[in-house]
């Protein structure tokens, strides 16, 4: 327990705007507790909302995990997103900036990646979408 909040793994499930609220509201609890400074909390909480709406709109809902993690020289807060979707067909395309299939801005997955220091995304076409982000202290 860090300042009274719990800093066990949690779990949130993604199917409705008010879940993705709720995502918001947890990464920046657990990025606050773990003492990220106050840029690298708000680059995770948009990460967070971009890709939480992801799941939603893209995947069709699935939900997230927000875990601390430590390395042994700093701690960071990682998520996990997870959709059981029809996948993204062309991944390089879906993270090339200025791309959307939503009428957006196309700011979602390579924007999301640039805001935080590890970003994975796993795919497959009819087997959904898993993508994992980690921001670490400085």
């Amino acid at each position: 327990m860090t300042a009274g909040v719990d800093l066990s793994p949690k779990a949130q499930a993604i199917g409705s705007d008010e879940d993705v609220v709720r995502v918001r509201q947890l990464v920046r609890t657990v990025a606050v507790a773990v003492k990220l400074s106050l840029v690298d909390q708000t680059k995770l909480v948009t990460a967070a909302s971009e890709l939480a709406r992801n799941t939603l709109i893209y995947g069709g809902g699935g939900n997230a995990e927000v875990t601390v993690v430590d390395d042994g020289r700093r701690r960071g807060v990682r998520i996990v997103f997870a959709d059981s979707g029809p996948g993204i067909p062309d991944l390089d395309l879906a993270l090339t900036d200025g791309y959307t299939t939503g009428g957006g801005l196309g700011l979602g997955l390579s924007g999301a990646r640039r805001l935080v220091d590890e970003f994975i995304v796993e795919t497959a076409a009819g087997k959904g979408t898993r993508v994992t982000v980690t921001k670490w202290s400085r």
